[in-house]
């Protein structure tokens, strides 16, 4: 008894395959693109979760007081514009001046002084350099709480309490630490042949910093004040502890004050509330480029 046995053609098959590969390939694009739309979804559920506060915040001091309650997650009927107005008037402009004077303060110092001290660190070879750099990094484990006591005499020995200079030179204190390592981290980075070249032509050690040095570090510098201004705009405790005068409070300061003057009127509270958080919101939607570059290259390094 004979077994026949039937082998198929080498073309038949090499067809079946050529069938085989589209269906293959489709499922492997499905599969590499679950990953990403997954990273979508998570991405959009943050936005959600962030922006929809705000919005909301935003709604409800248009509002008038009783629909506030009534129909608290609806839209407002009529903008109520005279909410903002009379906010502003209950001392949030007063608040928005002060805090504005701090943070522009507060800035200008950081980067200022944080660029010299890293320009010093990241270029010159000097003795006691490292102990400096640890010294300095080491600030940034200094915690605030810790230190209102010694402060609060300090001021008073300096005749800089309760003044917008006390919030400015501790804001600008407790920042210049991370302020340093980052730009000092940033600065490791620049090529040394522009500044090389600018040497051989007679130029300075100012001139080279001036010229070259600020210039090529402007990308860490806007995350710096970018980074400060979030910090001064904010800051509760020292504005809390070291201000008494109310005509010197800050916005966080300020609007607990308010809330407890305002009582139930939420809707004059929630606009002064939004008219602190719109500044911040613009300043970061302008200058979030660079101060995700300047981050990413800072910190990167």
């Amino acid at each position: 008894m004979t077994t026949t046995i039937t082998r198929t053609p080498k073309r038949v098959s090499k067809a079946r395959a050529d069938r085989r590969e589209p269906e293959r390939s489709s499922g492997r694009r499905l599969l590499t693109r679950a990953p990403s739309w997954g990273v979508y979804i998570m991405l959009w559920a943050f936005v959600l979760l962030i922006v929809y506060p705000l919005f909301w915040m935003v709604a409800a001091s248009l509002k008038t007081n009783a629909e506030m309650f009534s129909q608290a997650w609806a839209l407002p009927r009529y903008l109520q514009w005279g909410n903002w107005a009379q906010a502003w008037q209950l001392g949030v402009g007063q608040y928005v001046l002060n805090s504005v004077i701090v943070t522009v303060s507060s800035i200008i110092g950081v980067i200022v002084l944080g660029a010299w001290a890293a320009y010093a660190l990241a270029r010159f070879r000097y003795p006691l350099r490292t102990p400096l750099l640890y010294l300095i990094i080491g600030g940034l484990m200094l915690s605030p709480q810790v230190a209102l006591i010694p402060l609060f005499r300090l001021l008073s020995t300096l005749q800089l309490y309760n003044t917008l200079g006390a919030l400015i030179v501790l804001d600008i204190a407790f920042r210049l630490p991370f302020t340093v390592f980052l730009m000092r981290a940033y600065m490791l980075g620049l090529p040394y042949d522009l500044e090389e070249a600018a040497y051989i032509d007679g130029a300075s050690h100012w001139q080279v910093f001036w010229h070259i040095i600020v210039p090529l570090s402007r990308p860490i510098m806007l995350s710096a004040a970018l980074l400060q201004a979030f910090f001064s705009w904010n800051e509760f405790l020292f504005a809390l502890t070291f201000i008494q005068d109310s005509a010197l409070k800050t916005l966080p300061v300020g609007l607990l004050d308010m809330q407890s003057r305002l009582l139930t009127n939420w809707p004059v509270l929630l606009a002064g509330l939004s008219i602190a958080a719109l500044p911040m919101i613009a300043l970061f939607i302008v200058g979030q480029r660079w101060f995700v570059r300047g981050l990413a290259e800072g910190m990167g390094k």
